[in-house]
């Protein structure tokens, strides 16, 4: 890992928010692309998920997402449980800058595609006793928007679509139709 990589690193843990979210930022544009030092980070990003601080929480989970496809070992697999956690953390901004992150994963190739989907599924069938469901429902939705558009795999769009119709309320359906129109 080179210093400007390590520096961000350190960068994410100054006192200084702006210089913590510079980092953050610079985090982000550098995981955009594959890249060479994902395993050298691995570990502390795992352990961030479960950090007693909400923001190493949410860092780490949009980190490893992001991640995902610089993993040839396919790691992810066995850490997705993990990361699939913080997307219910407490702290319901932490959850849901988690589960807006995630679907990138699903970026890494056809089996992690595969595991996000079905989970985002799961999730869909599965929250209304949530909190916010609809919140969650929308991140889902607007998740696979943002993956089908990098992708333009179909399956995605019927995926999204499918969901979007076991919405029994028309206004919240209507207003994920919105995200796909």
């Amino acid at each position: 890992m080179d210093r400007s990589i390590k520096t961000l690193f350190n960068n994410l843990e100054a006192k200084d928010k702006d210089v913590q979210y510079e980092a953050f930022n610079q985090m982000i544009a550098e995981t955009e692309k594959e890249v060479d030092w994902a395993y050298e980070v691995w570990d502390q990003l795992k352990e961030w998920l479960i950090d007693k601080d909400n923001h190493r929480r949410s860092r780490g989970a949009q980190f490893l997402a992001r991640l995902a496809i610089s993993d040839p070992e396919k790691r992810i697999f066995n850490d997705f449980p993990a990361l699939w956690g913080v997307t219910k953390d407490p702290k319901f901004v932490t959850a849901r800058h988690s589960l807006q992150a995630i679907w990138r994963v699903a970026l890494a190739g056809e089996e992690q595609k595969k595991l996000v989907l079905e989970h985002f599924a799961d999730r869909f069938h599965n929250c209304t006793d949530e909190k916010n469901y609809t919140l969650i429902r929308f991140d889902m939705i607007q998740s696979l928007k943002k993956l089908y558009d990098k992708t333009n795999d179909e399956e995605i769009k019927e995926k999204a679509l499918e969901l979007i119709e076991i919405e029994e309320d028309s206004k919240y359906r209507n207003k994920y139709m919105s995200v796909w129109k």
